[in-house]
């Protein structure tokens, strides 16, 4: 009598593989992805508590706070990890590596891009050891007193500004028909009028910042941002005290 054949075992569910427990660590990386997936406008405290499958009154346990310190604990999770710049360095080569470092960790998460510099809440994302180093830094190139507090938010908005702006997003309502408007809008722009922008603008168009309609998170516009970073550096060093 041929032996009857064993069953094929039953794959594995996610109900029967137990959640990892909940923790700071998992509601931010979740908060993060939610927001990669949707955009900070449209998060919220109750979809990021039924991704997790827990109540919202769970999340706050161990992000106290509300949606405020969730989008901010969101955006630590994404740059709070920073390397901070070498003080013992050439600081104008460390500072150009910080811009291309800070820009690098916005463009995987671009939809963070419109929090920065725009919220306060945003502040709290920084390490402070990062802000340490920046001060450190400038002092050892010689700044001192208010020259330094000024070259410190120099570098911080310059360290945000550019990509808050490359990877500003298409609107969410039709932004297909809001790209085909603009391209239409700048196709008929009066070249009496604006003879500089009609001569150079079908070498801008869609790769300088206004005359586009992408965003740098699909079209990044590398060289103006290393125009950028030369610049600010070069400024800063032009407001240096003399030495002697």
């Amino acid at each position: 009598m041929p032996r009857a054949a064993k069953p094929s075992p039953v794959p594995a569910t996610s109900q029967d593989t137990p959640a990892p427990p909940l923790s700071r660590e998992r509601v931010l990386a979740a908060a993060l992805a939610l927001i990669d997936q949707r955009g900070v406008e449209a998060f919220s405290v109750r979809d990021l508590a039924r991704t997790l499958g827990v109540y919202p009154t769970a999340l706050y346990w161990h992000v106290p706070g509300g949606r405020n310190a969730l989008i901010a604990g969101a955006v630590t999770a994404a740059v709070g990890e920073l390397a901070p710049p070498d003080p013992a360095g050439n600081w104008q080569a460390e500072l150009c590596a910080l811009f291309a470092r800070y820009r690098q960790a916005v463009q995987l998460h671009p939809r963070i891009a419109p929090v920065l510099g725009a919220q306060l809440v945003s502040n709290t994302s920084l390490n402070p050891l990062l802000l340490d180093r920046i001060l450190a830094l400038l002092e050892s190139a010689g700044f001192t007193g208010q020259g330094l507090f000024d070259a410190y938010n120099v570098v911080i908005a310059a360290m945000v500004s550019f990509v808050t702006m490359e990877l500003a997003p298409q609107p969410e309502d039709d932004p297909a028909g809001w790209a085909t408007g603009h391209q239409e809008r700048l196709a008929q722009i009066d070249g009496a009028a604006c003879p500089t922008l009609a001569r150079h603008l079908p070498q801008m168009a869609n790769r300088a910042f206004v005359v586009r309609w992408s965003s740098g998170s699909t079209h990044p516009l590398d060289a103006g941002f290393q125009a950028w970073s030369e610049v600010v550096v070069q400024g800063l060093a032009a407001r240096l005290p003399p030495k002697g």
